[in-house]
């Protein structure tokens, strides 16, 4: 590169429109695309947020290599070939590489002691120099392709990416710092566990009732919370996507996590490629494990679209979970709005559209949308039907009712929209809570911002194999325990920066949530006493208290020939021990009797009717009295 070449390029740069009509006389000059694709290309400018070479290149009407070629001399700058021409390793940190994927630039070399960064997108960077650092606004330019550059960044800077993605959140709202092997905590945590346990062997019975009045006061908890949502909905049901003021669509990212996928590749390019938006302004990343062979060799078999790439994520400390894959991927999306899909989702094809016309008419506190989960095989089996019932009760009543309300919203997994300097500056997500989609939802409301509801629909597979399922709810519960112990490590700070109508929603949502699934087998066992199994317990009780009143008789008579020479107060002091012990198990045998009496006498009657709950009651009480069990 001569001198008087970089000279060239500090010259002014011309107005925008002109500099597009230059570029495109000179593709024109060059035989490169033809007079029609050229008009069709400024005509979109106009109502598409989109470079003259993206509208080009999404429709395949000029390779990579050919624009950067073209761009160099319209610039007169110098085209990089960065697999032939890598850049100078020693300039590998004079920029943060987050800055460098934003921009899509690379330091190259530099000549003179004058610094020349390679860009694949030459008209951004010159709107961002202000931006830049003071030492390197005065670079110089050259020009390569973008997925060059983005290669040549993700090799350069692979351990401070990789880093930044299992550590984005910060720690105050990230479970990372949980070290369950540490001594200290591995201590604690077994002392509460043993003084449980110590608990429960004492006070059975006490223990008993409260958890029976928790597992009861959390259920009438999600029952109010559910029907309260429900109200609010209808009063104000899900309204349409309001049609905004005309302004160029945006460019929107998806990213759609895939993991040891064999078989989902060419289906989900074909649901993909249903979507009407405008293909110039969509950037799918299919985001891999380094070590994920199988997926790799799957996607190599299959012919990407030009709007389809993969980003693979560097293997680090050996964590391979999804919110650390889309933190590695976030640094590399191009668009302003970032959205996730899984592998098996099937999106409606005008979904983006109601994204962007949504954003654009929505508050600026409106950081994320989410659509209707819903799923295309209800009808597999049983556990499928039951899936797609808790879905749309879910998505379609509940939710909305929350955010109506003005709880925080525990996001879903997937057809999830945020906006891109939002989610980057609540910290991504948290690479180490399973359940990253309820902890962002929680994390936004903390930092002001809220979620709406789209009634766009993205359809998926249910999960119709026990086994799978077990598998898939323990994963759930774990992260939701987990979320909520995050956000709880300081209840003041939660309360202050969110307020208490929100703080009681975190409760209800997450607690009551959580009792339910712990207490379920509390509450199974009283529905088995309706279904039949309440003669069993009583025979139980009446055994316990048969035994207990013989073993009380075989020791008075033990002590009385013992202790006969001891005289009448002897014989009396064991007399009333004998009692006491008597008295006793009888006595919580019959309160356990009444409990249980009482239990299955209010399910009946809400069941099976008063004159039933009656008879239950008349046989329970003869039961009492022929076994002698005090009423």
């Amino acid at each position: 590169m001569s001198e008087p070449r970089l000279q060239m390029r500090e010259a002014a740069a011309a107005p925008h429109h002109l500099g597009q009509i230059s570029l495109g006389r000179h593709l024109l000059e060059t035989d490169l695309i033809a007079p029609w694709q050229l008009f069709y290309a400024l005509d979109k400018q106009k109502q598409w947020d989109a470079p003259l070479g993206d509208i080009l290149l999404s429709n395949g009407w000029i390779t990579p290599e050919d624009w950067r070629d073209a761009l160099a001399r319209h610039l007169t700058a110098q085209s990089v070939n960065l697999r032939i021409q890598p850049p100078d390793p020693r300039l590998t940190n004079i920029l943060p590489p987050d800055l460098c994927l934003k921009y899509n630039i690379v330091p190259w070399m530099s000549v003179g002691g004058l610094l020349i960064l390679v860009t694949g997108r030459p008209e951004h960077l010159e709107t961002q120099r202000p931006n830049l650092p003071l030492e390197v606004r005065r670079a110089l330019i050259a020009v390569s392709t973008e997925t060059d550059v983005e290669t040549c960044l993700a090799t350069l800077h692979r351990r401070a990416l990789t880093r930044q993605a299992e550590t984005r959140t910060d720690p105050i709202y990230s479970c990372r710092n949980w070290n369950i092997t540490q001594s200290t905590h591995a201590a604690k945590v077994w002392g509460l566990i043993g003084a449980s346990l110590i608990t429960c062997a004492i006070f059975a019975n006490s223990v008993l009732v409260l958890l029976t009045l928790w597992a009861l006061f959390s259920l009438f908890a999600v029952a109010t919370m559910k029907t309260l949502a429900t109200v609010a909905h209808k009063r104000a049901p899900l309204a349409q996507t309001q049609s905004a003021p005309r302004a160029p669509l945006p460019r929107i990212s998806i990213m759609v996590p895939l993991y040891k996928e064999t078989e989902i590749a060419h289906a989900l390019i074909a649901r993909l490629a249903k979507l009407s938006y405008p293909k110039a302004l969509l950037d799918v990343l299919l985001v891999l494990e380094e070590k994920d062979d199988l997926t790799r060799a799957t996607i190599s078999r299959t012919a990407l679209p030009r709007w389809l790439r993969v980003v693979e994520v560097p293997a680090g400390s050996g964590l391979t979970t999804k919110p650390r894959a889309l933190n590695y991927a976030l640094d590399f999306c191009k668009g302003n709005i970032v959205g996730i899909w899984d592998a098996e989702d099937a999106p409606a094809p005008a979904q983006l559209e109601h994204v962007a016309k949504h954003f654009a008419s929505a508050d600026p506190d409106v950081a994320c949308l989410q659509g209707v989960l819903d799923y295309y095989n209800p009808w597999t089996n049983w556990l499928s039907r039951c899936f797609t019932i808790e879905y749309s009760t879910w998505f379609r009543v509940v939710l909305p009712g929350l955010a109506r309300m003005g709880f925080p919203i525990p996001l879903g997994g997937t057809t999830l929209f945020l906006r891109r300097d939002v989610i980057e500056a609540v910290g991504g997500w948290d690479a180490h809570n399973v359940t990253e989609d309820a902890d962002l939802g929680i994390r936004l409301a903390r930092f002001g911002y809220r979620t709406e509801l789209l009634t766009t629909v993205t359809q998926e597979e249910a999960n119709c194999r026990p086994l799978a399922w077990v598998r898939q709810r323990s994963r759930w519960l774990k992260g939701y325990m987990t979320t909520y112990l995050v956000h709880m490590r300081s209840p003041l700070r939660l309360w202050s920066e969110i307020g208490p109508r929100q703080f009681l929603g975190v409760q209800l949502i997450f607690v009551a949530t959580l009792s339910q699934f712990i207490l379920a087998p509390l509450i199974w066992m009283f529905w088995g006493t309706l279904l039949g199994g309440g003669a069993s317990y009583h025979r139980l009780a009446a055994t316990t208290c048969h035994e207990t009143r013989r073993c009380g008789a075989v020791v008075y008579r033990l002590d009385q020939r013992n202790d006969r020479s001891k005289g009448d107060l002897g014989s009396k002091s064991h007399r009333s021990v004998w009692l006491d012990i008597d008295d006793a198990n009888l006595f919580h045998a019959g309160h356990a009797c009444r409990l249980q009496s009482s239990v299955r006498a209010s399910l009946s009657s809400v069941l099976l009717g008063q004159n039933c709950t009656r008879k239950n009651h008349r046989s329970h009480r003869d039961h009492l009295i022929r076994n002698q069990i005090p009423v």
